[in-house]
């Protein structure tokens, strides 16, 4: 499943954060304890399967800043990120329908299901930790994933392609879609339209090149943004915050 990652270190991230990658391709595994003053979570194209306090709750992708509330200090949580648009094969719904939603996976799943779930997952933290229980995330998703692998191919192809800033109707032709239809999709895998996605990865991209060192000129030059100006405006739109704040030790 890889090494695990601490990343206290790089600006910006959450102290009590911990990630891997998974066994499942393009997906992470991650550990946070939750503190006093945690930040907020920032929108990044993707869905998360989550473990805690013995429940089990999908996060949908987020337009915006999400604040977790009333969450106690030093709960811990165990999660598996899926890449943008895995997450409707795992959960069974198209993500326009989790957009900016935290629900329990029992309202999208069978009861049984869950509840058997849900014991197994009991059963592997009184054993092993964070790490039986990743495990076991990691197989349940990946039973459903197979089930989907055709339609999962086109939706990465799309999702790379507007990661690499290509136009929506360059896209569109390179997946045999006119731009309705690949603007349909997009609701239903990512849970927002091909030019919010776009934004949303592009920030992914801007933050990650913000936290290793780099000036922000540089950051909005490889981001791709038109200039250091475009790059803060979009990053208070869709974060809420300026860059100097998400980067400011916490």
């Amino acid at each position: 499943m890889g090494e695990e990652r601490d990343t206290d270190e790089p600006p910006g991230v959450p102290a009590g954060y911990r990630e891997r990658a998974s066994r499942l391709a393009g997906a992470v595994l991650w550990t946070r304890t939750a503190l006093p003053s945690d930040r907020p979570v920032l929108p990044d194209g993707c869905t998360d399967l989550i473990w805690s306090e013995g429940r089990l709750l999908v996060a949908g992708p987020d337009t915006g800043p999400h604040l977790p509330e009333g969450v106690v200090p030093g709960t811990r949580h165990v999660g598996l990120r899926f890449a943008p648009g895995q997450g409707p094969a795992v959960f069974g719904v198209p993500a326009r329908e989790l957009r900016d939603q935290r629900v329990p996976l029992a309202d999208l799943w069978p009861a049984g299901r869950v509840r058997a779930l849900a014991g197994r997952l009991a059963g592997a933290g009184e054993r092993g930790g964070g790490g039986g229980i990743g495990r076991l995330l990691e197989e349940t998703a990946g039973a459903r994933l197979q089930d989907a692998a055709a339609a999962g191919d086109r939706i990465a192809a799309v999702a790379a392609a507007l990661a690499r800033g290509r136009p929506v109707a360059e896209v569109a032709r390179s997946v045999a879609l006119s731009e309705r239809q690949l603007h349909r999709l997009s609701l239903d895998a990512f849970g927002y339209g091909p030019k919010t996605l776009t934004r949303v990865l592009r920030l992914v991209r801007a933050l990650d090149l913000a936290r290793s060192g780099m000036p922000g000129a540089q950051v909005a030059a490889l981001a791709g943004y038109a200039d250091q100006a475009h790059l803060a405006r979009e990053v208070k739109s869709l974060a809420g915050a300026p860059m100097g704040a998400l980067l400011a030790p916490g």
